[in-house]
């Protein structure tokens, strides 16, 4: 064994033996329980636990040593990217996104701002333990060396140029970056997790080594420091900025399904921006490749958040696997979501069709009705308007399943952060938002 094997592995042992003793200090209980509705049966929260503070600059030595040099009193988050059940109770893998960002307006333009570059992304096991989520784990993604893959932007010319806290400085772009937001857990021990940037489906083993990052055909990404394979459909070169696949699930028969949070900027920016129509796609680990795609229509923007009529508010976030093709999938804006249950079918599959041709005009993002014009769209039945359970939080990204009739939330609090120059503090630091990372069970009145 190598002493630099050696060295990783006892600082990845410092978190769940050494650091725990400094991280049970912070995770305080902070949560509250809640009691069933009265009269009518109607969805309810029946349990939150919530993640107290842990130094964002702890938390990251600990799985890669020096890595980040100043937190700016960052604590950890957003690692409510997603949520996935271990098998064990009350129990799951998390997975946080690309780290602490932002955006901050410099001569009427915006620039995102990655406060705490050194942060790599991570796999975090959490237990819920009363009202408190406690670390049990945590597991830092990394290249085929061993380094960070930090959430640094990709490329120069297709990603969000990255800049310091205060938007003054421009930082290196990473092709290793990650801008992790799906994530499960295979029956052979490795994660598969989703990616923003390229879009891409990732691979990694049991402890956190990009193993293969799938990306579309022609993204032409070079430098990375791990196997980077082509194997996406092309058309996904168009995802919005910033909105690339955000949820992921694992099927029985183990095929995996990755969700476009939104619809295509296709032809261009305003065509996706006033689309409902994203994409669904079936990937299979054995054959490494796309084997279906399926057109998914979300209900109007004011149908989901009453009182929104910005439709490119509208994104999806979360995909759990129920049995047989059967998904739930979480259509959202960031105050409002609704779970929806579809099923996957063969005459629903639309890959390799017209529609993957970034040629073809009307392209399916400004069909203004797909079905009408022959696409096959997935039919959608409502499980739970989340709008309309008191108790909830903001911003729910991950879903998972507990039981036939219960339901784990958890929020993305963005490490915190809010937009704009009162982010930090004068001597830059941050001005945290208040907002924490929760996890909520909600009891459905009827099972799923």
């Amino acid at each position: 064994m190598s002493s630099h094997t050696t060295g990783r592995r006892r600082a990845h042992r410092s978190v769940v033996t050494g650091l725990p003793l400094a991280l049970a200090a912070a995770l305080v209980a902070t949560g509250t329980a809640a009691a069933a509705p009265t009269g009518a049966a109607k969805a309810h929260v029946v349990r939150t636990a919530t993640l107290a503070d842990i130094p964002l600059g702890t938390f990251s030595n600990a799985l890669l040593p020096g890595s980040v040099a100043d937190d700016r009193g960052v604590d950890l988050g957003g690692i409510g990217s997603d949520i996935y059940p271990t098998g064990r109770k009350d129990e799951f893998w998390t997975v946080t996104d690309r780290g602490p960002n932002g955006q901050i307006k410099v001569d009427g333009q915006k620039r995102r701002t990655f406060p705490v570059p050194g942060f790599d992304p991570a796999i975090v096991k959490i237990r819920l333990s009363g009202s408190s989520v406690k670390v049990l784990d945590a597991i830092p993604l990394t290249t085929s060396s061993g380094k960070a893959v930090t959430g640094l932007s990709n490329q120069k010319s297709r990603d969000e140029a990255p800049y310091t806290y205060d938007a003054t400085t421009l930082l290196s772009y990473n092709p290793n970056g990650l801008d992790t937001e799906g994530i499960v857990r295979a029956a052979d021990g490795t994660f598969w997790l989703v990616d923003e940037y390229g879009p891409s489906l990732v691979h990694a083993s049991a402890r956190g080594k990009v193993l293969t990052r799938y990306v579309p055909e022609g993204l032409n990404l070079t430098g990375a420091d791990y196997p980077v394979v082509e194997a996406l459909p092309s058309v996904l070169l168009h995802r919005k900025g910033n909105r690339g696949f955000e949820g992921l699930a694992l099927l029985p028969g183990g095929d995996l399904v990755m969700a476009l949070q939104s619809p295509l900027s296709l032809p261009d920016a305003a065509s996706g921006d006033a689309s409902r129509t994203t994409r669904l796609l079936r990937f299979s680990p054995k054959k490494k490749a796309v084997t279906a795609e399926y057109a998914y229509r979300f209900d109007p923007v004011g149908v989901v958040d009453p009182g929104e009529d910005d439709t490119s508010e509208l994104k999806i976030s979360s995909v759990v696997a129920l049995g047989g093709d059967r998904l739930l999938v979480e259509e959202r804006t960031d105050k409002a979501a609704r779970l929806q249950v579809v099923k996957l079918s063969r005459k629903a599959d639309i890959l390799g069709g017209p529609w993957d041709d970034d040629t073809t005009s009307p392209s399916l993002e400004q069909l203004d009705d797909p079905a009408a014009a022959g696409v096959p769209v997935l039919a959608k039945r409502l499980v739970v308007d989340l709008g309309k359970v008191s108790g909830l939080p903001g911003k729910i990204e991950g879903v998972a399943r507990v039981d036939h009739d219960t339901l784990a939330l958890i929020n993305d609090n963005d490490f915190g952060m809010t937009d704009g120059s009162g982010a930090f503090d004068a001597q830059g630091r941050l001005v945290d938002s208040g907002i924490e990372t929760s996890v909520t069970y909600v009891r459905l009145p009827h099972g799923i």
